[in-house]
């Protein structure tokens, strides 16, 4: 079966982000994950966290991020990474009107998800739930159970980065984390090369890549030469 490879883009950060969107998908992507820029991120690293900051000084907002979100006709699922305070029950619909097929709110408690689930399922969203190697078995099979689309398994407990080796407890919780779901479980967080996308996908059925991509366009890379790094992690997959 096909491996899934998410690739990772912050809205806003350049003039062009949507074009490296693009980029990942003609190099390959089964879907895209679009940060929405926050000012006080939970999971966020300070590659993602910096590009976040250009978002917003470059005057990112929701709404204008959504607009260009819903011009992005890339044939492959578009998937916001956004936080609790942004993703309330009642900015739901703006997101499916904006093309979204799905959300990930990583400060949102499974506890509290309700709300947010409910508005998600009448709009033909998808609430896509995480998991990492610290939460215990019982909570693992809740979130398993709930999610939608995928199952976000972490690699670490930490923030998103790029990281020179892959963290062990990720394959190990992907593993488990299949027993109680037949979605796909994929991995993130600290998934940087080919090399280690190829190893996490022995557990996991697809990666999501963030940090090392998104260090690539601040550092000035042209649309093609990060889809030249996408491309090379899909064919390791």
């Amino acid at each position: 079966m096909r491996k899934m490879l998410v690739p990772y883009v912050t809205g806003g950060m350049t003039a062009g982000w949507a074009d490296h969107a693009r980029a990942y998908v003609d190099a390959g992507a089964d879907a895209v994950e679009v940060g929405l820029p926050f000012s006080d991120p939970v999971i966020d690293g300070p590659v993602v966290q910096e590009a976040s900051d250009r978002a917003l000084a470059r005057g990112a907002t929701v709404a204008g991020l959504l607009a260009e979100i819903a011009a992005l006709d890339v044939g492959v699922p578009l998937i916001a990474m956004t936080y609790a305070n942004l993703a309330r029950p009642e900015a739901v619909p703006a997101f499916r009107d904006a093309g979204l097929a799905g959300l990930i709110v990583p400060d949102l408690p499974l506890e509290e998800s309700g709300p947010l689930d409910r508005a998600a399922a009448d709009a033909g969203l998808d609430l896509i739930l995480l998991a990492a190697p610290a939460t215990p078995p019982e909570r693992r099979a809740a979130i398993a159970a709930r999610s939608r689309r995928f199952v976000y398994a972490t690699t670490l407990m930490g923030t998103t980065g790029v990281r020179p080796e892959l963290a062990a407890t990720g394959g190990a919780l992907a593993a488990d984390l299949k027993r109680y779901t037949d979605l796909p479980v994929l991995l993130g967080i600290g998934i940087s090369t080919p090399d280690q996308a190829a190893a996490a996908c022995r557990y996991a059925d697809g990666v999501i890549v963030g940090s090392a991509l998104v260090r690539a366009v601040l550092d000035g890379r042209a649309p093609a030469e990060v889809g030249a790094m996408v491309a090379a992690m899909r064919a390791a997959l």
